[in-house]
C-alpha cells in the first residue's frame, strides 16, 4: 500500500504528465491539498519540496507552486532545435513525417529504454529539411504511457520532438554520438552518397525515473558538426578515449 505522500505526488505528477496541468499552471495551495487528501502540512510540502527537486514544479514565494516550463534552453543546447536554428539563419525549416505506428518494442529497444520488450509505443520516423535540403533524419519512440496524449497526436503542427518539448517536462537525459556510414535507404533520405559519413546523436530522457522518449537523429557528416563548451568544473561525458 502506497504511503500517503506517494500517493499526493502520483496524482499530481500524472495531472501533468497528461497535459491537464499545462506548463504555467498554479498548483493548488498548501492549505487546499491538505484538505483535499486530508493530511498534514509537513506531508504537503514533502511533496511539493519533491516534484520541486525533479523539476515538474516550481515553488514561488507567497504566490504558491506552478507547472515547471519544459527545459527548452536545455534541449537546445542538448539536440538541435531545427526551427529555431532555421529562423535564426533565415531559412526555411520543414519536416516530413515519413511514418508513424503504434507497435511492440524488441528486445534491443526494451534493454535501451528499461521498458518490457512487447510494449506498445508510439514509433515516428521524420525528415527534417532546410530550404528544401534534408538536413537530419530522425527516428523516435514515445512512450504512451508517460505521454497518453501522443496516442492520436499526428504532428501536423509541430515535428516530435518540439512537440514532446513544449508538454512534457523531463529530469533526466542521456546522449549517445557515434557515426555511421550511410546506407542505401539512409542515403536516398538524406541526399547524400551511398557509404557517406554521418553523424548520429541518440537521446533518451526520463521523467522522474519513468521513460519518456528516444530519439535517433542521423546528420550528414559534411554539413553537420556538434559543439559543446565547458567550464574546468563541468563534468564531461564519459568516452572511450581521451
Amino acid at each position: 500500500m502506497k504511503h500517503l505522500h506517494q500517493r499526493i505526488r502520483d496524482d499530481i505528477e500524472a495531472r501533468i504528465m497528461s497535459g491537464e496541468w499545462p506548463p504555467g499552471y498554479r498548483i493548488p495551495f498548501e492549505h487546499e491539498l491538505m484538505a483535499e487528501y486530508a493530511c498534514s502540512r509537513m506531508t504537503v510540502n514533502k511533496v511539493l519540496s519533491t516534484l520541486a527537486a525533479n523539476g515538474l514544479i516550481t515553488r514561488r514565494r507567497r504566490a504558491g507552486s506552478v507547472v515547471a516550463e519544459p527545459s527548452t534552453e536545455r534541449a537546445v543546447l542538448e539536440i538541435q532545435d531545427f526551427a529555431l536554428e532555421a529562423a535564426r539563419a533565415g531559412s526555411v525549416y520543414q519536416y516530413k513525417i515519413l511514418r508513424r505506428a503504434i507497435e511492440p518494442i524488441d528486445a534491443a529497444a526494451a534493454q535501451r529504454t528499461g521498458l518490457p520488450a512487447g510494449t506498445r509505443m508510439l514509433n515516428v520516423t521524420t525528415v527534417h529539411l532546410m530550404d528544401g535540403v534534408p538536413e537530419a533524419y530522425e527516428q523516435r519512440l514515445i512512450s504512451l504511457a508517460s505521454v497518453p496524449e501522443a496516442n492520436k497526436e499526428h504532428f501536423t503542427n509541430d515535428p516530435p520532438g518540439t512537440w514532446l518539448l513544449r508538454r512534457v517536462p523531463w529530469t533526466d537525459a542521456e546522449h549517445i554520438v557515434r557515426a555511421l556510414n550511410a546506407d542505401n535507404s539512409l542515403a536516398k533520405q538524406l541526399q547524400v552518397e551511398i557509404g557517406a559519413a554521418c553523424l548520429v546523436l541518440e537521446r533518451r530522457t526520463w521523467q522522474a525515473g519513468a521513460f519518456v522518449t528516444e530519439a535517433r537523429i542521423v546528420y550528414p557528416g559534411d554539413r553537420h558538426h556538434l559543439v559543446g563548451r565547458f567550464s574546468p568544473i563541468t563534468q564531461a561525458l564519459g568516452a572511450d578515449s581521451p
